[in-house]
C-alpha cells in the first residue's frame, strides 16, 4: 500500500461494488412500481404540481427538465438495468473513467427521483444511498487498488451512522437507558416481521441484553472503525452481526443490508484471499479527483458532525441538496402501545345500523389479526410505513391521505396494486372510512386457541366515511 492505494482491500470493494449494486437494483425496482400511485401524474402527491411550486436549487434532479409518467419509468428501469449491469461486474471490463461514469448513473438517477419524492422518499435510508452511491463513483475498478481515501470515507459514514443513531436512542428515550425499550420495540416497531412475533416473546433478560448490546454496538463499536488491522474487521463484523439481528427481527427496508455494505468494506480479506496481484500506478488525474472530493466531503461533514454533539441532535437530515453528507438515526423513541389505521369500504349506497364494512388489505403492515406479518425488505412498501406514521398522528397523513381514499372511491388500478387485498373487485365502493386500532401481539395461549398473532381494540375514529363523487351530466349537472 501507498500513499493512495490500499492493495490489500480489492476483494472488500468487489463485496461492498457487489453489494451496493444490489440495493440499488432494489431501490429501482420499487420506484418503478410504486411511483404512479404515489407520485405520477395522477397520484396521491403528483410531481408536477411539485416542480411549479419548488426551484432548481432545493432540489436539482433529471426531472427539472422534463416529466412524463413514462419518462420516469424509462429512469426508474433505466436505473434498474444499469445495477443489473453492476452487479455482474461491468465496471470491471471498462476503463477507470467509464467505470466510474457508469457507477454515476444510478447515483444520479435516484438522487433525481428522491428529489420529487416527497414524504415517499423522506426515510434516512433515501439519503445513505444516495451519499453510499456517491462514493461509490470513486473508488474505481480493477485497472488500480482502492483508494484509501474513499475507504476512510466510507468508514466515517458507517461511523455516522451508528453512532449517530446510537446517540439519538441514548438522548430520546429513557427506556433506552433502562435497557427496557426491546420490551416494546418488536411488537410497534413500524411493519414486523414473520420472527417479530417470536423475538418479543423472548425472556426479559434477553431484551436486556439485546438493548445494552445495542449501545455497545452503536457507541462504543465505531470508534474501532479507526484502529489498526485487525481490531478494525472485528468491529465491522460485530455491526455486522447486529445489522441481521435487526434483519430477522423486522422489515427496515435496505437500511440493514446497506449497513452491512459498509460495514464489509471496512473488513482486511487479505488472510483469507491471500495477496493481490500487483497493479498499475493510477493515473494523476484520478487522484486529483479522490483528492478532491474527500476535501469536499470533509469540509461537508462539518454540520453533521456538529449535529451529532449537539443536545438537540436531529436524525436523518440532509443538510446539502444533492445529499453528499447527512445525518442519521432510528428509533430516538419507542411507542408503547401499537396503532394501526384500518381502511374499509362498503357497497351500501346508504349508511344505516346494519352496514356492512369490508377491510381493505396492506401487503407489510398488520391487519388481519390472523395473518403472519410477511418478510419485505429490503423491499420498501412506502405505503405501508407512511400508514404506521399516519398512525401515530393524522398530521403526518394530511397531504395524502385523502387523495389515497379518493382514489379508493374510483377503483383506481394504480393505487389498488399498492394493496394486498382489494375487497371490491368488481365495483369500487360507495363509501370508505378509517379507524384505528389498538393491536398487540398474543400470547402463545390466545395464538394456539384463536389462531390469531394480533389482537385489535376499537380505539377512535380516523375519517369518517366518505362517499364516492358523484359524476356530473353532459349538461354539468348530475
Amino acid at each position: 500500500m501507498d500513499w493512495f492505494t490500499a492493495d490489500g482491500y480489492g476483494l472488500s470493494r468487489l463485496i461492498f461494488q457487489r453489494s451496493l449494486a444490489a440495493v440499488y437494483l432494489v431501490a429501482f425496482v420499487a420506484s418503478a412500481l410504486q411511483f404512479r400511485a404515489l407520485i405520477g401524474s395522477r397520484g396521491m402527491l403528483p410531481v408536477p404540481e411539485l416542480l411549479r411550486g419548488t426551484s432548481w436549487r432545493t432540489g436539482p434532479g433529471l426531472f427539472r427538465l422534463h416529466y412524463s409518467d413514462r419518462f420516469f419509468a424509462l429512469a426508474a428501469w433505466t436505473g434498474a438495468a444499469v445495477s443489473i449491469a453492476l452487479l455482474a461486474g461491468l465496471d470491471g471490463y471498462v476503463p477507470l473513467g467509464a467505470a466510474m461514469a457508469l457507477w454515476a448513473v444510478p447515483w444520479a438517477l435516484y438522487l433525481s427521483i428522491v428529489q420529487v419524492g416527497q414524504v415517499w422518499y423522506g426515510f434516512g435510508w433515501e439519503s445513505l444511498l444516495l451519499e453510499t452511491g456517491f462514493l461509490a463513483v470513486f473508488l474505481g475498478n480493477t485497472d488500480t487498488a482502492p483508494p484509501v481515501l474513499v475507504l476512510w470515507l466510507l468508514r466515517w459514514l458507517l461511523f455516522r451512522l451508528e453512532f449517530g443513531a446510537g446517540l439519538i436512542k441514548i438522548r430520546g428515550d429513557e427506556c433506552w437507558r433502562r435497557l427496557t425499550c426491546l420490551d416494546f420495540h418488536h411488537e410497534t416497531q413500524p411493519m414486523p416481521g414473520p420472527l417479530s412475533w417470536f423475538f418479543h416473546r423472548l425472556p426479559e433478560p434477553v431484551h436486556r441484553l439485546e438493548a445494552a448490546a445495542n449501545h455497545v454496538t452503536q457507541l462504543a463499536v465505531p470508534f474501532l472503525l479507526f484502529t489498526p488491522q485487525p481490531v478494525a474487521s472485528v468491529a465491522a463484523g460485530l455491526m455486522v452481526v447486529t445489522q441481521l439481528w435487526l434483519v430477522l427481527s423486522g422489515n427496515f427496508a435496505w437500511l440493514n443490508w446497506l449497513t452491512i455494505a459498509l460495514a464489509l468494506s471496512a473488513v482486511d480479506w487479505s488472510p483469507i484471499a491471500g495477496s493481490a496481484p500487483a497493479r498499475p500506478a493510477p493515473p494523476l488525474w484520478y487522484e486529483v479527483v479522490v483528492v478532491a472530493v474527500t476535501v469536499l466531503v470533509l469540509a461537508l461533514s462539518y454540520r453533521p458532525a456538529r449535529n451529532l454533539v449537539s443536545r438537540r441532535q436531529v436524525m436523518n437530515r440532509s443538510f446539502d441538496p444533492l445529499h453528499l453528507v447527512n445525518t442519521y438515526g432510528a428509533f430516538g423513541s419507542i411507542s408503547r402501545m401499537r396503532l394501526e389505521v384500518v381502511v374499509e369500504g362498503t357497497g351500501d349506497p346508504v349508511i344505516h345500523e346494519g352496514t356492512r364494512w369490508l377491510e381493505y388489505g396492506f401487503r407489510g403492515k398488520p391487519g388481519d389479526p390472523r395473518r403472519l406479518p410477511r418478510q419485505f425488505a429490503p423491499y420498501h412498501l412506502r405505503l405501508d410505513w407512511m400508514m404506521w406514521f399516519a398512525a401515530l398522528s393524522p398530521a403526518y397523513a394530511r397531504s395524502w391521505f385523502g387523495p389515497f381514499t379518493e382514489r379508493l372511491l374510483r377503483g383506481d388500478p394504480d393505487t389498488l396494486r399498492l394493496l394486498g387485498h382489494n375487497p371490491f373487485p368488481g365495483a369500487p365502493p360507495a363509501y370508505v372510512r378509517a379507524r384505528v386500532f389498538h393491536y398487540r401481539y398474543t400470547d402463545p395461549r390466545e395464538l394456539r386457541d384463536t389462531g390469531q398473532w394480533w389482537h385489535r381494540t376499537y380505539v377512535r375514529e380516523f375519517m369518517r366515511p366518505v362517499a364516492r363523487p358523484v359524476p356530473l351530466g353532459p349538461d354539468g349537472g348530475s
